[in-house]
């Protein structure tokens, strides 16, 4: 009885945790890249444009962190998207914008990178359009 007690619950802890890494993403990631791609675009652009005393600024930056977070694990090994222009031009814009969020984390972003950050952003949109 006790081994037969013992498998049921390994099974019903094999479903759990196979039912969790299931689940929908919380940042609106479906697993289509152009598509996904898109999405982290529009929440970053948020996150970016609000003004400095907003007051839901920290919940957007802390938003933007984690769809940051998953965007990059979610693709970064997929060799169909990791040669694409827009992925690099991406993970560019990415690693910028987290870089500053993890060392000025109470600080806003400087226009400078603003804009460095919405040309990047364009960029990766125009390949995507074209497909690359």
């Amino acid at each position: 009885m006790k081994r037969y007690l013992s498998r049921l619950v390994a099974l019903v802890l094999v479903v759990a945790i196979a039912l969790t890494g299931c689940s929908s993403s919380s940042t609106g990631l479906v697993g289509n890249y152009r598509q996904d791609t898109l999405t982290a675009l529009d929440s970053l652009r948020a996150a970016i444009e609000l003004p400095d005393d907003a007051p839901d600024k920290a919940e957007a930056q802390s938003k933007a962190r984690q769809s940051i977070n998953e965007y990059i694990s979610r693709y970064r090994r997929d060799g169909s998207v990791a040669n694409l222009s827009s992925f690099s031009t991406m993970r560019t814009a990415l690693n910028s914008l987290a870089g500053y969020y993890s060392s000025y984390p109470n600080r806003p972003l400087p226009q400078k990178l603003k804009d460095r950050l919405e040309q990047e952003f364009r960029q990766v949109e125009r390949a995507i359009r074209r497909g690359a």
